[in-house]
């Protein structure tokens, strides 16, 4: 299976990478619901690989938003704590689960969270 349907322009990398990066300062986060619609659609990248690259693409971004975040003392350092050693025990299962899970599967669950994320965002 090809990580990439084709090898797309450097400018689309940087376009694409441009508007995740803007989309996660902005709103502390969320770049990485663009990225995978980003990496698969514009960039033609398999579904797995989108996912996968989608979480190394938001580590290097979140840590450069948190640090702002934190310059401005507006995080709760008890919470964060806890929330990412729950996160950390979390973002294992599912690195194993995404090996596992057919790309159908994937998109299906993906697609579900969205439009819950998106519901509740209305509503």
């Amino acid at each position: 299976m090809e990580k990439s349907k084709g090898k797309p322009s450097w400018w689309k990398v940087a376009l694409c990478g441009t508007i995740i990066g803007l989309v996660n300062g902005f709103f502390g986060g969320g770049g990485g619901m663009i990225c995978v619609p980003f990496l698969e659609n514009v960039l033609k990248m398999e579904t797995k690989y989108a996912h996968a690259t989608t979480l190394c693409v938001i580590f290097p971004l979140s840590l450069a938003s948190s640090i702002v975040y934190i310059n401005k003392n507006s995080v709760n350092f008890i919470t964060l704590i806890i929330i990412t050693a729950s996160a950390l025990f979390g973002g294992i299962i599912g690195a194993f689960l995404l090996k596992k899970l057919n790309s159908k599967w994937v998109r299906i669950i993906f697609a579900i969270i969205m439009f819950c994320a998106g519901l509740k965002m209305v509503i």
